[in-house]
């Protein structure tokens, strides 16, 4: 039997505000356990919460970039259920009226597919604290959980989609898409070792052609592209099995271990009404004006798909390139100083796309930590450019900028890397060449085609072994051709 997968995601942004969202405690990452949270996060009696204005206007801004409708008049309601991180024993949430409606966000996978992902609306939340489970253990080695509170009141939103994925490729699409819409906007770090954006993944299986939705499972809090994609996979394996060896599956949440690749049963899925919502008495509703709308359109700024628009028209690159190079604005921003720098924007790209990203890659870095700068790597481009180094070379002074040694202009001299491009001094190199390879010569000028074209590479490698490699290469190949005729 053929199955149809069915992926809709909840997705935790957490807002870039000072401080949280009903009271005035820091939201500093990184702070003591337990010193970030206040009498109103706990909710200690007597206790008011108020309502931080940036956390609505961020939320508004999100909406506005989704094209998605804006609450005019949104509700905080009370979620109630019984957990440890969860001091006040309620979660300050919105479920019937939201700050941001139905929207839609465009993806576009490897292959240029693009399809449009409705967006189901986003309310505005308070996160909750952290359990810590690994690092406790009582007198007697049994684990203990230890309550990190500081998270408590941080401001969220939660985006909700509608069930418009069919694969892995698309889901993780659009996990991108918005994590760069969310960072380009400012209105989230898009941290996710630091859980600044969680996904939550709703996943489900169907015979091919059927219309009604199979029983679904939520994966939670997953907190990287890589692992969202190894859940789904799977996550779907596991029900198409289940399935036909005549199971059924259950609707339940489910957890993922990115360090194990394994995923275990958490609890059954609740419903709406096992969190008994009711409004909440201690906030007045939210109303949000045209006049507040339009100030905070007029202060959005260009999104990744206006962006890569614009790269494509004002550098030539491909729709491809330009939509890698646009989707994170601290990359984009990257590239753009290093193209002015270089005064090359295709080869620029192409240094961005392959070794800084893969040197990124390999050591977790963001591109906003790279040890070579924007400027750096357009000096770096401009010495291929004006016949200073080699492309070859280049990969020596980009890998020694990276190490800390210096810009590619004082690497180039300290090492000296200069190319050689004496057209005296390359002469005699090609002279000494086939001079001490006799035989090897007599043998290309009888040899023809292919044949002679592989062979001539054997006297390039000689003149750049003698030269170690700072022989250029045109001037190299235009006297080998010349001598050997």
């Amino acid at each position: 039997m053929e199955w149809e997968t069915v992926i809709g995601l909840e997705v935790h942004v957490q807002l870039s505000t000072a401080t949280k969202i009903f009271s005035g405690s820091s939201t500093a990452f990184g702070a003591a356990p337990n010193s970030q949270a206040s009498l109103v996060d706990l909710a200690m009696p007597g206790t008011l919460p108020v309502l931080n204005r940036a956390a609505v206007e961020k939320a508004v801004l999100f909406g506005l970039a989704i094209n998605a409708e804006i609450g005019k008049r949104s509700v905080f309601e009370r979620k109630n259920y019984f957990y440890p991180d969860l001091p006040k024993g309620y979660q300050t949430t919105q479920l019937e009226a939201p700050i941001v409606g139905r929207g839609d966000v465009e993806i576009q996978l490897e292959d240029g597919t693009r399809k449009t992902v409705r967006i189901h609306h986003a309310h505005l939340e308070e996160d909750a604290g952290k359990s810590l489970h690994e690092a406790f253990h009582d007198e007697q080695g049994r684990g203990m959980t230890g309550i990190d509170l500081n998270r408590a009141g941080t401001p969220l939103i939660e985006v909700v989609t509608e069930p418009d994925m069919r694969s892995p490729e698309e889901a993780v699409a659009f996990a991108r898409k918005l994590h760069a819409i969310a960072t380009t906007l400012g209105i989230c770090d898009g941290d996710m070792s630091q859980g600044s954006m969680r996904f939550d993944v709703n996943v489900s299986v169907r015979p091919k052609g059927e219309e009604k939705l199979g029983t679904r499972t939520e994966t939670k809090n997953l907190n990287s592209f890589r692992f969202m994609d190894a859940a789904i996979r799977q996550e779907i394996r596991r029900q198409i099995e289940l399935i036909e060896d005549g199971g059924s599956v259950v609707q339940e949440t489910r957890l993922f271990d990115g360090d194990t690749q394994t995923a275990r049963s958490m609890r059954t899925k609740e419903d709406a009404n096992d969190y008994r919502y009711f409004p909440c008495p201690d906030l007045l509703p939210v109303e949000v004006t045209d006049a507040d709308i339009d100030r905070l359109r007029a202060q959005l700024p260009e999104l990744p798909d206006a962006r890569a628009e614009r790269f494509m028209q004002q550098y030539a690159l491909s729709g491809y390139d330009a939509g890698l190079l646009a989707a994170d604005r601290h990359i984009a921003d990257y590239f753009e100083a290093a193209a002015a720098a270089a005064g090359d924007a295709k080869l620029t790209a192409n240094w961005v796309m392959g070794d800084v990203s893969a040197r990124l890659n390999a050591e977790n870095l963001d591109i906003r930590q790279a040890p070579l700068s924007a400027t750096g790597l357009g000096q770096l481009i401009q010495r291929i450019k004006d016949g200073t180094i080699s492309s070859k070379i280049a990969k020596q002074v980009f890998d020694a900028c990276w190490q800390g040694e210096g810009s590619p202009d004082e690497v180039i001299d300290a090492r000296g890397l200069k190319q050689v491009s004496d057209s005296g001094e390359l002469e005699k190199v090609v002279d000494q060449i086939i001079a001490d390879n006799a035989d090897q010569v007599a043998a290309y000028q009888a040899a023809e085609g292919a044949k002679q074209k592989k062979m001539f590479g054997f006297f390039v490698g000689q003149a750049m072994k003698l030269t170690q490699g700072k022989a250029n290469p045109q001037q190299i190949n235009a006297l080998l051709q010349e001598k050997l005729q």
